[in-house]
């Protein structure tokens, strides 16, 4: 089984381009989503993050605009909160590639936004990264609710520079060029690693336990 991994900064069209993958009937990871789901209600990471983090709790849930403050600009709090959230993630990561490798699917793509600054591309067989130029991005970020110049920037230093980023990819994929043209894209990486073999899975199982 091939895993393609999919990354791109805040702002690229990482979300559009995951979708576009499920479109080609590629079974898609989504690492934010599951995050989601930990700190959502009944969450698995709910007790854990209420632990470190008291204040972000409201009604028995974790509030997000809350904890995002706190640990917004500290460095420390935040890793505090990604050591909480990682061992999850990977786990429901190591369920979802051994339920398709079992449903014999040829090729998988985790969708992480931080793949290249956790390192995960090693346990990849190829990655994609999403890009778009610096006046889309920064349209697409700033017209999100509550989002301000000081946050995105805030985000971005804590991301690789976008042209590093494609320059250690295996593809680019351009957005702002229309669904279309993302689709032709898609179709020419699916093309392309139509014959390539798997050399990740199940070692990526047996790296991770």
């Amino acid at each position: 089984m091939i895993i393609l991994g999919l990354t791109g900064s805040i702002g690229m069209g990482k979300t559009p381009a995951a979708n576009n993958f499920k479109s080609f009937g590629i079974p898609v990871h989504d690492s934010d989503a599951v995050i989601h789901e930990l700190c959502g209600p009944n969450g698995a990471a709910v007790g854990e993050i209420g632990s470190a983090f008291p204040t972000a709790i409201s009604n028995g849930t974790i509030d997000r605009v809350r904890l995002a403050a706190i640990v917004f600009k500290d460095r420390k709090k935040l890793t505090t909160l990604e050591a909480i959230l990682h061992p999850y993630v990977w786990a429901h990561k190591h369920k979802f590639l051994a339920y398709k490798s079992r449903g014999r699917s040829k090729l998988v793509v985790l969708d992480i936004p931080l793949l290249f600054e956790t390192g995960g591309d090693r346990y990849c067989d190829g990655v994609v990264t999403v890009s778009a130029p610096p006046f889309i991005q920064a349209a697409r970020v700033l017209a999100r609710p509550g989002m301000t110049q000081d946050k995105m920037n805030a985000v971005l230093e804590r991301q690789m520079p976008d042209p590093e980023k494609c320059r250690r990819a295996d593809f680019v994929l351009r957005t702002g060029l229309g669904r279309n043209e993302s689709l032709r894209a898609i179709r020419n990486i699916l093309e392309e690693t139509r014959n390539w073999r798997g050399r990740h899975w199940p070692l990526f199982l047996s790296v991770h336990r």
